[in-house]
């Protein structure tokens, strides 16, 4: 199954700001990453490209890294998702900037219903998340998603998995 899953939103700050929170992204001062509320990403050797990690379940190496432009992972993990998530910038005014996450992936066999079934709402609200949280980085009112109803069942189900819980991970 074809599966592209973009999210964009329009932060009024310029580039270089945003660029500056992403830099810390899979680190212990990670100030993108909703960690709070969801597996940490992680990366035993940062976001260097071939680096290794990823978040609860899902795992992917860094294939590009090219600052105030893109940071591209490639799935490698769970079987059945070939094909990448991305991160990109775009600077619309000295003052404005839209960061935009894609999933642009073929899904085989069990992976068509672990997206369909789960993970699709789970990241679509992970994405929101993130997005919440760079914006609030720069104002005073905090944005926050509420989950849906069937984000509250899945997670409810899976909580007890090693995978989701925010501990050490090998990669």
């Amino acid at each position: 199954m074809r599966v592209l899953n973009v999210h964009k939103r329009i932060i009024n700050q310029p580039l270089y700001k945003l660029e500056r929170l992403l830099k810390t992204l899979a680190t212990e001062n990670d100030m993108v990453w909703p960690r709070e509320q969801w597996p940490a990403m992680k990366f035993k050797q940062g976001l260097k490209v071939g680096a290794r990690g990823g978040h609860g379940p899902i795992r992917y190496f860094v294939e590009k890294n090219k600052p105030n432009e893109i940071l591209q992972f490639r799935f490698s993990k769970p079987y059945g998702f070939n094909g990448i998530h991305k991160f990109e910038m775009n600077e619309l005014t000295s003052e404005k900037t839209e960061i935009k996450h894609t999933v642009d992936m073929h899904t085989v066999g069990k992976g068509t219903l672990i997206w369909f079934l789960a993970i699709r709402s789970l990241h679509n609200s992970l994405i929101e998340e993130v997005f919440d949280k760079l914006e609030n980085n720069f104002s005073e009112t905090k944005e926050s998603i509420e989950w849906s109803f069937w984000v509250k069942f899945i997670r409810k189900q899976i909580a007890k998995k090693p995978c989701f819980r925010q501990s050490k991970t090998n990669f």
